[in-house]
């Protein structure tokens, strides 16, 4: 980063193998072993997101297929055999990559298939799920949260409009339905939240002050997360104009969430 400002105007994004990368060190989750369900020469995603370090959907449109149940669990069970072999244990087996993990249509079948194959190789390890909350209204979805340790789940804001502009659904979202959602999960949820500024098309996209905080503050004291992930930008983005939050910034908004009785983790 130059300035707060991505080094690359003209960023379009990283795009991982499928359906297994690393591990990576991850700055929230420790070593991590990538599960990606999505096609391995693109992104699909039901968010846009315009911080999204995997680019704009449109700069990668796949041509291969998601890869199915069987070759996830072949794929994941040979890297953690070798990762047995080599003595490298894995912290977490972590469902990320090109999109929306929980969009894949198999995605319960394949959490099941990975908490089978973690138990068998590496069962101190964590099975954690980055999602951005657009397939909760999925039962076989939420019934598959339930079952993974870290089940981490996007609010960016409460604010609609923000919503729209920065995180940019390809589909219907209400955002009242998804803090309903999130509630329903009586604190088996970390939820994560990206906070930045800078502009975008000519518009704020500022989202640390007190009419975006205060709001979702109140969000999080119904949906009583078992921890609240506060962090900002870390890599290049698509769009070009955007700026981290300052690290005062986040520490400030992290205190209010210890404030309100709930623990936080802050990504600076």
């Amino acid at each position: 980063m130059n300035n707060g400002y991505p080094e690359n105007p003209n960023h379009r994004g990283i795009v991982f193998p499928s359906p297994v990368f690393g591990p990576v060190h991850s700055r929230r989750l420790g070593v991590s072993l990538g599960i990606n369900l999505m096609p391995a020469d693109g992104k699909l995603c039901t968010f846009d997101c315009i911080y999204c370090e995997c680019g704009f959907n449109a700069d990668h449109r796949p041509k291969l297929p998601r890869p199915s149940r069987r070759e996830v669990a072949e794929k994941l069970e040979a890297q953690l055999q070798k990762m047995d072999r080599e003595g490298m244990p894995p912290d977490v087996l972590t469902f990320a990559g090109n999109g929306e993990p929980t969009a894949h249509p198999e995605f319960a079948a394949i959490v099941d298939d990975v908490l089978a194959l973690r138990d068998k190789y590496f069962p101190r390890a964590k099975v954690s799920v980055l999602s951005n909350s657009t397939m909760l209204h999925r039962p076989a979805v939420v019934e598959a949260l339930r079952r993974v340790d870290n089940n981490i789940l996007k609010l960016d804001t409460v604010c609609a409009d923000y919503i729209r502009r920065v995180d940019c659904p390809l589909g219907a979202f209400d955002v009242e339905s998804t803090i309903a959602a999130l509630e329903a999960f009586h604190g088996h949820v970390t939820v994560q939240t990206l906070f930045m500024k800078g502009t975008h098309n000519g518009q704020s996209v500022d989202n640390t002050g007190e009419a975006f905080v205060g709001p979702w503050l109140k969000a999080l004291q119904r949906i009583r997360p078992e921890k609240v992930m506060v962090y900002t930008i870390d890599r290049e983005t698509p769009a070009p104009h955007l700026l981290k939050a300052s690290p005062e910034e986040l520490d400030a908004i992290a205190a209010r969430v210890r404030e309100a009785g709930m623990e936080v983790e802050v990504g600076y």
